[in-house]
């Protein structure tokens, strides 16, 4: 396997045309990211109309950040939250047609990098996709698909400890709307 970078993005942190904005209800996916490659994704609804920069990027491997609106009964949702709020965590998400499965729609399957002690389907989210991480491929393996969705993971966590890469550290009005209560 070929070296990748273990940190992507300036120093200083996100560049124009970041960040992009995406939100809606998470819905169901094709139910392979927890059963066969063991890495959940919460998915978004590809529509051009609403988000319409996204028929203009590369498919690939983005990086950033995701807020939650967790129903008030989820057990990650904090107890002292109050109703309806946000929740930040960071994210690492496919935008694309993911060619090892052959898909033949566009979708944008995002993995929160955070353990949740259940689903949130129906849930709103909010991303800020802060970077690009690296253009979609095809796999000769599953296994290889598994460690570079792997490697992916650890270099957005990597990328997102600099400073200048917090979710609020871009303009005041992407960061009021990203954690605006509902």
């Amino acid at each position: 396997m070929s070296s990748r970078p273990e940190i992507v993005g300036p120093q200083a942190g996100p560049e124009s045309p970041y960040p992009y904005k995406m939100e809606g209800k998470v819905i169901s996916g094709f139910g392979r990211g927890s059963k066969e490659l063991g890495i959940p994704t919460a998915n978004l609804p590809v529509d051009d109309k609403i988000t319409p920069w996204i028929a203009n990027i590369p498919s690939g491997v983005y990086f950033g950040y995701a807020s939650l609106a967790l129903p008030d009964s989820h057990p990650d949702q904090p107890a002292s939250a109050p109703s309806g709020a946000f929740t930040v965590f960071p994210m690492v998400m496919s935008i694309g047609y993911n060619p090892f499965y052959k898909n033949t729609v566009r979708s944008a399957e995002v993995h929160i990098l955070h353990g949740f002690g259940r689903d949130f389907y129906d849930a709103h989210m909010r991303l800020l996709i802060l970077g690009f991480i690296r253009e979609e491929k095809d796999y000769k393996s599953l296994e290889a698909l598994i460690e570079d969705i792997n490697v992916d993971c650890e270099v957005a966590k990597k990328s997102l400890a600099r400073e200048g890469w917090a979710w609020d550290k871009g303009s005041k009005e992407d960061a009021e709307w990203f954690v605006k209560p509902l």
